[in-house]
């Protein structure tokens, strides 16, 4: 089913707002309606349905204040507290990020179009689609008998104790880049690479795969680039809840679904 751009009625079961990272809820805690989505439009960088999902998304300019009215819930935050709006919601974001990254064709350079057919991005001059880009990436927990590994990542923001990452390359398993990206990050070499589950993280197009592996040899060495520190921690003595990665991320999944297997 294709994406419709800035319909002029909102007339699904779900209407998304975003702006940046947030989402926007009702003061009573509950996604837009219809008529808020139509106020919203005038201070809207975008705005988009999908008949198939049943929903709308919407994403406010930057400069735009929050109306009156509504209020912000972190999108990560979302993921664990209404874990039945997380591909939704996630779809949306993902979405709407993609459509203000690419609005020309790379080939060509003529301005895309919404594809009449499908959720694609279409190029009249070239007779191309451009289908929405997911960037897959592991993230593995290790375990060492009682221990497990966390790490601080040395980029960005984000200082919180999580696990190894990384992105998966051209030609790469899962497995592979697993192993790859602990080497280089830690210097360690892992065994017994189990998949655990997958979550989507709109971050702005990522699906993160869940592993968990164990200890197999090697002295820790962190990579300095990518990380500050990187620690093992006993499964009982972990550190503070605030040095830890929030509830619904893959991270969190990790550490807590598997600290006491």
């Amino acid at each position: 089913m294709p994406i419709i751009t800035k319909p002029e009625k909102f007339i699904y079961k779900y209407n998304i707002a975003i702006k940046g990272t947030d989402l926007l809820l009702t003061m009573d805690g509950n996604l837009p309606t219809s008529k808020d989505m139509e106020s919203l439009c005038p201070i809207a960088l975008d705005w988009f349905s999908e008949d198939l999902y049943g929903y709308s998304a919407l994403s406010l300019k930057e400069e735009a204040e929050i109306p009156v009215g509504f209020g912000v819930c972190p999108l990560r935050q979302l993921f664990w507290d209404k874990p039945n709006l997380t591909f939704i919601v996630a779809r949306a974001k993902s979405l709407l990020s993609q459509r203000q990254m690419y609005k020309f064709c790379p080939t060509c350079g003529d301005r895309l179009l919404d594809d009449k057919t499908e959720s694609a991005l279409f190029c009249p001059k070239c007779n191309t689609k451009f289908f929405p880009r997911i960037e897959p990436a592991t993230i593995t927990l290790i375990s060492r008998g009682d221990e497990i590994l966390l790490a601080r990542g040395n980029r960005g923001t984000y200082n919180k104790f999580a696990c190894i990452s990384g992105f998966v390359e051209q030609g790469e398993t899962l497995e592979e880049c697993v192993v790859r990206e602990i080497k280089e990050e830690t210097n360690l070499e892992v065994k017994n690479i189990r998949y655990m589950g997958s979550t989507a993280w709109p971050f702005p197009d990522q699906l993160m795969l869940e592993f968990t592996a164990d200890y197999a040899g090697g002295e820790l060495k962190i990579q300095e680039e990518e990380l500050a520190e990187a620690r093992w921690f006993r499964r009982d003595q972990l550190p503070p809840m605030d040095q830890l990665p929030q509830p619904g991320s893959s991270a969190w999944n990790l550490i807590f679904g598997n600290a006491n297997k």
